[in-house]
């Protein structure tokens, strides 16, 4: 079972337990096709597909499967993105990070690095994770660069590892992961970058 929801706060953004109330915000940052490239669901076109979208999320939630937030710009108090965790295991310690998505206007800002910060500090020092994984799409290079970033190692590619129902693409997947020993290092290379 995925862990409680929570509200993590930071300087620039505050991850909260995603609900049915962010539908609007979400849908009006998600009209960008390239937001949505390489994710699974094809774009919102209207606001009940973001609707849609987000129900399908909630249920996740109610399964036991996914705890999903919505990503809030501290300073206008609206939901511009949404991240996930998932894959959690209390037995193997772990959990994966992903289904991360921000409005265009709030790429190359603070926010990714904020939103990974508070996510694996919340991972490390409060669930007691020894390891957190991300992956992304072989395809999405701004992806792999922003996860590298952020002092991920790595790890390889699964191939063919899923097929995207909306265009029957079979997606290699380009695995990461930081370790419980590495958070440290991690963590102080990300508050550094949240300074300047």
């Amino acid at each position: 079972m995925i862990p409680e929801p929570i509200t993590l706060t930071g300087r620039w953004v505050t991850l909260e337990p995603l609900a049915e109330h962010h539908a609007a915000d979400l849908f009006a940052v998600a009209q960008d096709e390239e937001v949505w490239r390489y994710l699974f669901p094809p774009m919102p076109r209207a606001l009940a597909d973001m609707q849609t979208w987000l129900a399908d999320a909630l249920a996740a939630r109610a399964r036991g499967e996914m705890l999903p937030f919505a990503v809030i710009w501290r300073e206008t108090g609206r939901a511009i993105g949404s991240t996930r965790y998932m894959d959690y295991s209390a037995p193997d310690r772990h959990v994966e990070i992903g289904w991360t998505w921000y409005g265009r206007d709030y790429w190359r800002t603070p926010v990714n690095t904020e939103c990974k910060y508070l996510l694996l500090r919340h991972a490390f020092e409060t669930l007691g994770c020894i390891r957190v994984q991300l992956k992304t799409d072989l395809r999405n290079e701004r992806s792999q660069r922003a996860i590298e970033r952020l002092g991920a190692i790595r790890e390889g590619v699964l191939r063919k590892a899923v097929v995207i129902a909306k265009d029957g693409h079979q997606r290699w997947s380009v695995y990461y992961s930081i370790l419980e020993d590495e958070w440290p290092t991690v963590k102080s290379r990300l508050e550094g970058m949240l300074q300047r």
